[in-house]
């Protein structure tokens, strides 16, 4: 880790509570260092209770504005644990001491079943807090399922799509568990050909896909059309489960449904052969998300205000007017 010059030597022992993600690995908070998401610097918070220690990687955003070390490739934010109790006392020492060092904290995206835990002890360590839903989360509990009765499960339009254009054998699909930089180059002309906006910073992706193949976690879907590139996908998987970073397709190939084909096929492999029991899709709540998952949960923004910091007063007056017209906390 990198910051404000503590002893990083635990972070690598460090995990949050529940299934790991790779936006729970140190390597991804000093990727995002330094590809410029630190703001005016990055901050690693620290708090101990016991054995146990916790921390929380965030940026400066103004020097009495600290918020969550994450951009739009991240699932969530989280506070990491080492040591085997305390967790919720040493996050409450760390949101103690962070009050020594800002005005404000902000916290986004936060997953639904971790909010309970990071507003007490925001609460327990005397910050103001207003939480606001602002997203959506989409993933597949698998819950005893294999493939083939999960399959059954999905809507019927979705599975005649797959047979129908299977059968056609139009579209040629190749999976990869390691990076291949050509496969990675036609990735990124499909992503320039697609419906989606100019990709927000490229370079870090594929370094970040760089690093999960170093870490054996990369998987990647590459679909083709007479041999040209028309569709793909970029996941992980780690600790049971498959996590679903970008898709991409041309637009004129949209008949033939390569997209698709090519999701079925991921699904397919990372359950038979990868094992996992829960797929995540990321943010958003496209609706084409809910004809592949099971589950669905708000994301959370999660605004802390320090009473001690006159600064915090104006804002917090602010969050909390709006707050009277909602029922989040």
């Amino acid at each position: 880790m990198q910051g404000n010059g503590e002893d990083h030597a635990n972070d690598d022992a460090a995990k949050a509570a529940g299934f790991a993600t790779p936006f729970d690995q140190p390597a991804w908070f000093d990727l995002l260092t330094a590809h410029g998401f630190a703001g005016e610097g990055r901050f690693d918070a620290r708090g101990s209770a016991g054995a146990a220690t916790a921390w929380l990687a965030l940026r400066i955003d103004k020097p009495d504005h600290l918020a969550g070390l994450a951009n739009w490739y991240s699932f969530a934010i989280r506070p990491l644990y080492t040591g085997p109790r305390d967790h919720e006392a040493a996050l409450t020492d760390l949101f103690r001491k962070l009050r020594r060092r800002g005005a404000r904290l902000s916290l986004f995206p936060v997953r639904d079943d971790e909010r309970q835990t990071i507003v007490a002890g925001l609460r327990a360590a005397g910050w103001w807090i207003d939480a606001t839903r602002a997203g959506d989360r989409h993933w597949l509990d698998l819950s005893g399922m294999d493939h083939d009765s999960w399959w059954a499960s999905r809507p019927g339009a979705l599975r005649s799509t797959v047979q129908r254009k299977a059968k056609k054998a139009i579209v040629d699909i190749a999976l990869l568990t390691r990076f291949d930089p050509e496969s990675w180059i036609a990735y990124e002309q499909i992503y320039a050909a697609s419906w989606k906006p100019e990709e927000g910073h490229p370079a870090l992706l594929r370094a970040f896909a760089e690093a999960e193949s170093a870490r054996g976690t990369f998987r990647m879907g590459l679909a083709r059309i007479d041999g040209a590139p028309v569709a793909a996908q970029f996941w992980t998987v780690e600790d049971g489960t498959a996590f679903i970073h970008k898709l991409a397709h041309v637009e004129d190939s949209l008949k033939a449904s390569p997209g698709t084909l090519l999701s079925a096929a991921l699904f397919r492999h990372t359950i038979e052969i990868d094992g996992v029991k829960r797929i995540d899709f990321g943010t958003g709540n496209d609706a084409y998300k809910r004809d592949w998952m099971n589950r669905h949960e708000p994301l959370w923004r999660i605004e802390a205000f320090n009473p001690t910091r006159l600064a915090a007063w104006g804002p917090a007056s602010k969050a909390f007017a709006r707050s009277l017209l909602r029922k989040d906390i």
